[in-house]
Formats: C-alpha cells, sequence, structure tokens
C-alpha cells in the first residue's frame, strides 16, 4: 500500500460525487480511479475532483481498473441493479470494498455477496450511512445504555421528495431497484436491527404509488415503485418497529423522527435538528425530569454532503477498518438481512398479508 490510500469509485453520479468531496476531507486519501461508462457523469466527476483530477485514470470496466492496479480500496456507487455484476471481479481480489446499499436488488444476489464477502481476506462493508449520523448514532448509544428500559416499541419516519432523477431514470422500476422498500428503506430495516439487536421475525407493509411519477412513460412502461407506506416489522423477543414512509411530502421540511419506547423511558430523535428528547414515564406528573440535548454535526461534514454528515463519519470508519485501526461495522451479512426485511415489506405490500422471514429460508 502507498502512503496514501488510493480509491477507485465505481459509479460516477450524484453519491459518487458526494463520496469524492468528502474523500477530500481525508488528507490519507486519495482518488486514482473512476468507472463510469456515461462520459458526461465522468466529467462532471472531474469537475469535482477539480486539480485531482490529474492523478485519477478513468476505465470502462471494473477488470480494466484492477488489471492497471494502483488502488487499494474500491467504493460501488453505481446504480443498484449493476452490484452483483460489479462486484464479482472485485470479490476475486483482497481490495477493501465499500458497496453502497442496497447490497443487491435481488435475495439471492444479496446472499451470494454475504457468501462470497464471508470468503475473502480484504474488508468488505455494506454502505449503511444512517447509522453514523451523529443525532441517530447518540440515538442509539442511548438506547444501548438502558435510558430507555426493556425496549418495547420503536418508529421510524421519513416524510421526503421524490426519488431523484437518474441517469435513464433507472429508479423508476423496481426491476432496477429491488422496490422501494429495499432501495431506500434498507437504511431503516438496517436500524432498526441494529437498535433492536433481534432479528426480524414477521413483516406486514400497506403501501402503493399513489402520488408520484403517474405521468412518467419509459418506452410505454409506467413506473411501478411505492412512494408511501407503513410498514410493521416484529423481531424476536416480541419488540416491534413501525415505518411511515412518504416520498410525496416535499412541502415540508424533510424531517427524519424516531422514537423508541421502553419500560423506563421514550427517547425521540429528530433529523436534521439533531434533538435528542429524553422523557421518563413519570414526564406527565414531573415534567422536569425531560432531559433535551442537541447533537451536533461537524460543519466541514455537513457541506460535503445530503446525508446530515452520515458519509464523512461513515468514510472515518471504512478507512480505520481498511487501515487495521478499527473494526468493520457494517459488514455483508447486515446488508443481506436489510434486503431479506426490505423483499419481505414488498411481497407483503403486493400480496397484502403478513410475511413471515421463515418463508426467505
Amino acid at each position: 500500500m502507498s502512503d496514501k490510500l488510493r480509491f477507485a469509485i465505481v459509479g460516477a453520479g450524484m453519491m459518487g460525487r458526494e463520496h469524492i468531496r468528502n474523500l477530500k476531507l481525508f488528507p490519507e486519501a486519495q482518488v486514482t480511479a473512476l468507472i463510469d461508462p456515461v462520459q458526461s457523469s465522468l466529467d462532471k466527476t472531474l469537475a469535482t475532483l477539480g486539480p485531482d483530477a490529474d492523478g485519477a485514470r478513468c476505465f470502462p470496466t471494473v477488470e480494466a481498473m484492477i488489471a492497471a492496479g494502483g488502488v487499494d480500496a474500491v467504493l460501488i456507487v453505481s446504480p443498484n441493479f449493476t452490484h452483483r455484476a460489479v462486484l464479482e471481479p472485485l470479490m476475486a481480489t483482497d481490495l477493501a470494498i465499500l458497496c453502497e446499499k442496497p447490497l443487491c436488488t435481488t435475495l439471492a444476489d444479496a446472499r451470494w455477496a454475504a457468501q462470497a464477502a464471508t470468503a475473502r481476506s480484504g474488508v468488505f462493508w455494506t454502505g449503511m450511512e444512517y447509522r453514523f449520523m451523529p443525532p441517530a448514532a447518540r440515538f442509539i448509544e442511548t438506547i444501548h445504555g438502558g435510558a430507555v428500559g426493556r425496549l418495547a416499541m420503536l418508529s421510524i419516519r421519513e416524510h421526503r421528495f421524490p426519488f431523484l432523477v437518474k441517469v435513464g431514470d433507472w429508479n423508476r422500476f423496481s426491476r432496477n431497484t429491488g422496490g422501494t422498500m429495499v432501495e431506500k428503506c434498507c437504511h431503516f430495516f438496517d436500524l432498526m436491527r441494529l437498535i433492536v439487536g433481534r432479528e426480524a421475525v414477521s413483516v406486514y407493509c400497506s403501501g402503493a404509488m399513489d402520488v408520484n411519477h403517474q405521468d412518467e412513460r419509459y418506452d410505454g412502461e409506467k413506473p411501478d415503485i411505492i412512494d408511501n407506506s407503513y410498514t410493521v416489522v416484529e423481531f424476536e423477543g416480541g419488540v416491534r418497529a413501525m415505518l411511515d414512509l412518504c416520498m410525496f411530502a416535499e412541502g415540508e421540511q424533510q424531517q427524519e423522527a424516531i422514537a423508541a419506547i421502553g419500560d423506563k423511558a421514550k427517547l425521540e430523535v429528530t433529523i436534521p435538528s439533531g434533538e435528542l428528547v429524553l422523557s421518563p414515564r413519570s414526564a406527565f406528573r414531573r415534567p422536569d425530569g425531560v432531559t433535551r440535548t442537541h447533537v451536533a454535526v461537524d460543519a466541514a461534514a455537513l457541506a460535503a454532503g445530503s446525508h446530515h454528515g452520515s458519509t464523512f463519519y461513515q468514510m472515518e470508519a471504512f478507512i480505520a477498518a481498511v487501515q487495521g485501526r478499527g473494526p468493520v461495522v457494517v459488514t455483508a451479512e447486515d446488508g443481506l438481512r436489510a434486503v431479506m426485511i426490505g423483499a419481505a415489506a414488498e411481497l407483503s405490500a403486493r400480496e397484502k398479508r403478513v410475511v413471515r422471514l421463515e418463508e426467505f429460508a
């Protein structure tokens, strides 16, 4: 390995450029390779690199990049449906890999990726940025510290704008994304698993495409992605978690709210406000017992991305793992489990029934 950690980025789109802006905050890292078949995307990404673009070579394929060498770590930020094809040649190397969520779009491919990752020597990391938002991280730490007592209920709300425009609008179809409950919501299902500390047992999702993309057609085909849903996940031990998703709520400030309720207290966090509120069960009678904390985020990390600083903090942990200074925090198995819950939610919404995870065994 050279003095600097040399990165290749597969996928020169919006998220690839966000990773580049964050990598610029790490003096020990440099981008030495870009892989993307779309020249306009490469041009935008080279512009994001600025003066550092001279040190980055552009390759038509992952195989060509591997053959040329000069890379230590690979960030996979290409469209969801390409992940397996991108991963196949990389799994045969010892390069460190960070594969953005979802790990793959199908359960079969996600299982393959998890098995292949276990069999290799290089670091493998599934990109789950939401764990690393400082307010969310403090929320999780507080729960695991016992502040709410025995956890009984968990709820997550995301009310936001529709899916963004991508090259070719590939994200308008479930066959390319895995479906909204996989593509978008794997983040939240990963958070649920992490917070609860158990595996999911069953999933019920009521969802549909009610507002977004109704007038869009691609070669005569209408998009088929869920734009709003309620999903209830039951976990081992009886903990219930609920996700409230709406992707046509852009008329108000986008805000994620997470609430955990145990036998001792309720804990809430809102993002982007970063407010953490702990309310003991006696708070109705003794409101002075409520604790309010503001969790700040580094300004440079905020400015480098659109995920409330999480891309920076995840990259910090990933670099530590690659350099042997820290553990792999989000494994391929974590990625598989999140895809599994998302796939169960998609099936539940289509068939209007409870789906037990054992069906996917």
